[in-house]
């Protein structure tokens, strides 16, 4: 459905993008990830049209968005990180200049009032759109992107902003429109990346640095097992001491539990549980717990971007 093939995205003597490819599958949920800086909103530009690339091509559905703009245009629905919003016009009225605007072709007051329901805003079409909270304009760009029922939907940081209720309330809604739509969702909630997307992108300067499964960049296919373990006594100490077990890949540094103990993430290629409790046993620390833990997309996300864990 999506084809991103070999872009690239020069500002001045700055390389934004640099040679990235990726594919989208339709009905495909795709997170796409990367720290700030990382050429990820330049990406997202590039692929809705917003701006050109200095070299490559993006296809939707087979259409360029470079050479058939106009058509491939239709096929996609884009919310910006900032919705593009009329503060002084009411909800109805601001979708309905919009879906002119779009030329829609459907029943514009039966569609409208369908795309409301979906976003769960049609209680207040009739406010002005200045009025409403952070939450609710959310939902308001969203029914905007959701106008023609685009078969691509691509949702830049669509929880920015938003309290806990109002993010699980969006992440619920972009799983629903997962199955109608093939999605590119872009997020810094890795929490929400995790649970909604079926595949992963990670860009960093400019470039693809990870790319695979949920379930796969997350699980066991990593070849590696993972402990959370709790250590009474200092930080560092513990940390020295987790680092240099043999078998020991990676230790990863959680924060304070409760007073003078530490939770640390030890990811090792065999089971040394064994291995831990002689090391601590000969230490002036304690081991106050350790279980079994999958991999986070936090931890992932840490390992492709900055490769350590200081």
């Amino acid at each position: 459905m999506i084809e991103v093939k070999n872009i690239t995205k020069h500002y001045g003597r700055r390389t934004a993008v640099d040679d990235v490819s990726f594919n989208v599958n339709k009905g495909d949920v795709l997170g796409f990830l990367g720290p700030n800086g990382a050429g990820k909103t330049t990406t997202m530009n590039i692929i809705t049209g917003y701006i050109s690339s200095d070299s490559g091509e993006v296809l939707i559905d087979g259409k360029s968005i470079l050479d058939d703009p106009k058509e491939a245009k239709k096929l996609i629905g884009y919310l910006p990180e900032m919705p593009p919003l009329y503060n002084d016009m009411t909800v109805q009225k601001y979708l309905e200049f919009m879906f002119r605007l779009k030329k829609v072709k459907l029943p514009m007051k039966e569609h409208i009032a369908s795309v409301c329901k979906m976003v769960q805003i049609d209680d207040i079409t009739d406010r002005i759109i200045k009025h409403l909270s952070k939450g609710y304009r959310q939902r308001v760009g969203l029914a905007q992107a959701l106008l023609g029922d685009p078969p691509v939907l691509i949702l830049d940081e669509p929880s920015v902003g938003l309290d806990p209720a109002q993010m699980i309330g969006m992440r619920n809604l972009i799983k629903e429109l997962g199955k109608k739509h093939t999605v590119i969702l872009s997020s810094h909630v890795l929490s929400e990346i995790q649970s909604v997307c079926g595949r992963i992108v990670v860009i960093n300067n400019g470039r693809i640095a990870a790319e695979g499964k949920t379930d796969e960049l997350t699980g066991t296919a990593r070849g590696t097992t993972m402990m959370r373990i709790v250590i009474e006594g200092r930080e560092q100490a513990g940390y020295s001491m987790l680092k240099n077990i043999d078998s020991v890949t990676r230790v990863y540094k959680k924060g304070e539990t409760e007073k003078g103990c530490y939770e640390f993430l030890v990811e090792s290629t065999r089971d040394v549980r064994r291995l831990i409790y002689r090391t601590i046993a000969k230490s002036d620390l304690n081991i106050m717990a350790m279980q079994p833990a999958g991999h986070s997309l936090e931890e992932i996300f840490l390992d492709v971007v900055s490769g350590n864990n200081n």
